[in-house]
C-alpha cells in the first residue's frame, strides 16, 4: 500500500551520514493492519530517500526467515495495536539479537495495557481520570444489567468505554446513559475481552510526541485536534473530518506543562526512542492523561509525524532514530 504522496521533500543536506539496512515491520493480522502498513510504507520511502537500503516485512510466518536472510542493522517494528505493541514482537527481536528503534518489551508491556499504564503514570503524579476494568465474562457471571449499574453509579456518566489495548479509536464509544452505556460495551468486546471504563473530561484534545536519539527524552510540538464529532477512527484516516493545529493553540505555560507531562509520562513508563501522550486540557487548564502509544503512526494524517514536522527536519529525525536505536540485544 504505497504512500508515496506522504513522502518528505529530501534534498542532498539531509541525505543519510551512514546508509544501513533496515527491515521495517508492518501489517500483521491486528485490527489497525491497514493502517500500520500505511505507516510502514510512508517510513520505508523516507529512508529509502535518505539512501539506506530498506525493506517492509508484512508480519507473517516468513517474517523470521526473512529477517535471517536480510541480516538487517536495525528493524523499525511499526505493527500497531496489541499484537505489535505489548512487547512480544519486541521479545522476538531481542532474541534474535536485532537493534531495533522503539521500546524494550518491557516497557512497551506497561504502556500496551492501558489499565496498568494508568496506574503507572498516577504513581509518577499524573493525573489520568478515574476508571474500572471488567473482562466480558464477568458481564455474564453477575448480570449485564446489575455490573453496568454499579459501574455507572460508581463513575457517573458520562464515560469513556475503551478495549484494555489497542489505538485508532476502535472499539472506542461515548455513552452519557445506560443504552449508550450497553451498545458501548458491545462495541468494545468487538476489540478485546477487556474493557477500559473512565470518566469522560471535557476540554482540549492533544497529542504529545516524544522522542528520545541519545540525549534523553524530549517533547516535539503539541499537536491540537478539533474533530466533526468523536475523534474516531474515521476521523483520524479520512481527510475532512478533523482539523489539527501544529502547535496547539495554547499559551506557553500550557505548552509548557503538556509537554512536561509527556516527558513524566515516557520516563516513569520506561519508553524508549518516542512515544506519544494524548491526553485532556480541561476548562481550568489542567491536563489528564487518556493514553500512550509506544508505535504511533506514521500515516499521511498521524500526528506524530505532524509534530516531526513542526520541529524541524522529519527526515533528519528518522535517521537518527535507526541510528540510535534504543535496544540493542
Amino acid at each position: 500500500m504505497p504512500d508515496s504522496s506522504d513522502t518528505p521533500d529530501i534534498t542532498p543536506d539531509n541525505a543519510a551520514s551512514e546508509p544501513l539496512r533496515i527491515a521495517v515491520l508492518a501489517g500483521g493480522l491486528s485490527h489497525e493492519r491497514e493502517v500500520s502498513l500505511r505507516s510502514g510504507n510512508r517510513v520505508m520511502n523516507v529512508l529509502k530517500h535518505l539512501g539506506h537500503t530498506v525493506v517492509l516485512l508484512d508480519v507473517d510466518a516468513r517474517t523470521i526467515p526473512s529477517l535471517k536472510a536480510f541480516s538487517p542493522d536495525v528493524v523499525w517494528p511499526l505493527v500497531h495495536g496489541g499484537h505489535g505493541e505489548d512487547g512480544g514482537l519486541q521479545n522476538v527481536l531481542i532474541a534474535l539479537g536485532l537493534p531495533y528503534v522503539g521500546t524494550h518489551s518491557d516497557g512497551c508491556q506497561r504502556a500496551s495495557f492501558k489499565p496498568t499504564a494508568k496506574a503507572s503514570v498516577r504513581a509518577a503524579g499524573v493525573l489520568t481520570p478515574d476508571s474500572v476494568t471488567l473482562p466480558k465474562a464477568y458481564f455474564s457471571q453477575l448480570g449485564a444489567q446489575d455490573v453496568l449499574g454499579v459501574v455507572a453509579g460508581h463513575l457517573g456518566l458520562p464515560v469513556v468505554v475503551k478495549p484494555n489495548q489497542g489505538g485508532s479509536g476502535l472499539g472506542v464509544s461515548y455513552a452519557s446513559n445506560a443504552d449508550e452505556l450497553r451498545s458501548a460495551m458491545v462495541s468494545c468486546f468487538a476489540y478485546d475481552e477487556r474493557a477500559l471504563i473512565e470518566n469522560y473530561v471535557e476540554g482540549t484534545e492533544l497529542a504529545v510526541s516524544v522522542v528520545d536519539t541519545g540525549d534523553g527524552p524530549r517533547a516535539l510540538p503539541p499537536v491540537e485536534v478539533v474533530s466533526q464529532g468523536r475523534y474516531d477512527f474515521d476521523a483520524r484516516y479520512n481527510p475532512g473530518r478533523s482539523e489539527y493545529f501544529v502547535p496547539a493553540r495554547l499559551d506557553q505555560d500550557a505548552l509548557n506543562t503538556v509537554q512536561e507531562m509527556a516527558v513524566t509520562v515516557h520516563r516513569s513508563l520506561g519508553l524508549g526512542n518516542l512515544s506519544r501522550t494524548d491526553l485532556i486540557l480541561d476548562g481550568d487548564g489542567q491536563p489528564w492523561f487518556i493514553d500512550v502509544n509506544v508505535i504511533p503512526g506514521m500515516t499521511a494524517m498521524s500526528l506524530f509525524p505532524m509534530a516531526a514536522k513542526a520541529a524541524g527536519d522529519l527526515p533528519e529525525l528518522y535517521d537518527q532514530l535507526v541510528h540510535n536505536p534504543a535496544v540493542r540485544p
